[in-house]
């Protein structure tokens, strides 16, 4: 291997405990393709990683002889505040993004967890996302055009201001939530939205599933248009509700009153929140996302809540004790994470995740393990069973890294 960017491993390096056999740190885009082509003539396997914030998810790498660090790839490289876009490379941290942006009144609509360390490029590798999924969607709906480099270290463009196309692939969307199989993603170009003028944040308490299913039809007959929708589990079946409105303050004032009548109507008491407060709320959700050494995350039908507080968030709450649960009630999707108090306790856990995904599965919903101590994981798949598209994804990964030198092992049936 060529002297260039590499240095020693370093015990932090390690992905899911496998050590790599050297670290490249790449300055540019053409250093990191150098770096790319070089793997693939020496054959090596190769695993790419930013901030670092989900590389637990998916399985153990079968092989990494690599490890290819985006953290220098951090210039924001066009920002176009009339056109609404932006062009990223892969290792700017979503905090910095958001700071560039905000000078000229913008923002990514991206609000994953651990912005200070979450990297764009690991943001679409992972579908990460927030509680804004609720009205602007995840990566994928905000991703115009990537740069890629490919698995033989030559360049490739697809989307928005396309240069040359990787013919018959989105390549946007192949790329979100791919984790790094399927090639480099060098470059982002985002659509962005204004930042808005106000906010508010309001809570209601102690909800029952059926409950809050019906102040959610309250709120969607009365066409409000909240920004994020979060519950909170807070045990014994009840939740409580967080939603906040964003936009001109004219608007958000009249969704936020409006929303406190139809709550006084069902006889539900709410609490309009300060900024302090608002910002403790939001804080503590980004704390539940990421709480614990094993984290879930469940999708099910919006309705379903009541088969998931059952089937899921109680056992792995007693499973795992206080585990922090949080469902995004307009999406069906959710989130639960704690940390094994004992070897009993590992074994509860280890047991419960399967009879969880079973449930779940039985109204076509599913169960990822997003993080889970070496016991867990080797009794439960972090995927679950492939899906009926395998063949599709196989055929996929051959034809953009047929040696299957990028992080092999890790997608859904180990690809």
């Amino acid at each position: 291997m060529s002297a260039g960017p590499y240095r020693p491993p370093r015990a932090e390096d390690a992905v899911l405990g496998k050590m790599p056999g050297a670290v490249a740190e790449p300055a540019s885009i053409e250093e990191a393709a150098a770096v790319v082509a070089e793997t693939s003539r020496d054959g090596k396997s190769l695993l790419f990683a930013g901030g670092g914030t989900d590389l637990e998810v998916g399985g153990a790498p079968e092989a990494l002889d690599v490890l290819l660090s985006t953290r220098r790839l951090d210039r924001v490289a066009e920002h176009a505040p009339s056109d609404q876009i932006a062009v990223v490379e892969a290792g700017v941290p979503l905090a910095v993004l958001a700071q560039v942006l905000a000078a000229r009144g913008q923002r990514l609509a991206l609000d994953p967890p651990l912005p200070e360390r979450a990297t764009v490029g690991g943001v679409i590798a992972a579908n990460a996302f927030g509680p804004r999924r609720a009205r602007y969607g995840t990566a994928r709906d905000l991703l115009i055009g990537v740069t890629l480099v490919r698995a033989d270290g030559r360049l490739a463009r697809g989307g928005g201001k396309v240069v040359k196309n990787v013919a018959g692939f989105d390549m946007p969307r192949l790329m979100t939530g791919s984790l790094g199989t399927l090639g480099l993603i060098a470059t982002a170009t985002f659509r962005l939205h204004p930042l808005p003028e106000a906010s508010a944040t309001l809570s209601v308490a102690g909800l029952a599933p059926g409950m809050l299913r019906a102040l959610l039809g309250r709120i969607r007959d009365a066409q409000l248009e909240p920004d994020s929708v979060v519950a909170f589990r807070t045990g014994g079946g009840r939740f409580d509700l967080a939603v906040r409105f964003e936009g001109f303050r004219p608007s958000v004032a009249a969704q936020r009153d409006r929303l406190a009548r139809l709550c006084g109507e069902a006889s539900l008491g709410i609490e309009a929140l300060d900024e302090a407060a608002a910002r403790a709320l939001w804080e503590r959700h980004d704390e539940a996302r990421r709480a614990g050494t094993v984290r879930v995350k469940v999708a099910a039908l919006p309705s379903a809540l009541d088969s998931v507080e059952r089937g899921v968030f109680a056992p792995l709450a007693d499973a795992l004790g206080d585990a922090a649960c949080v469902w995004y009630p307009t999406l069906g999707i959710g989130f639960a994470g704690g940390s094994p108090r004992d070897a009993a306790s590992v074994a509860a856990a280890a047991a419960a995740l399967p009879s969880a995904r079973r449930t779940l599965a039985e109204s076509g919903g599913s169960l990822v393990l997003l993080a889970a101590p070496e016991a867990v994981r080797t009794a439960v798949d972090p995927w679950g069973d492939a899906p009926s598209a395998v063949s599709l994804m196989r055929a996929v990964k051959l034809r953009l890294d047929p040696g299957r030198r990028l992080a092999p092992g890790r997608f859904v049936a180990g690809i």
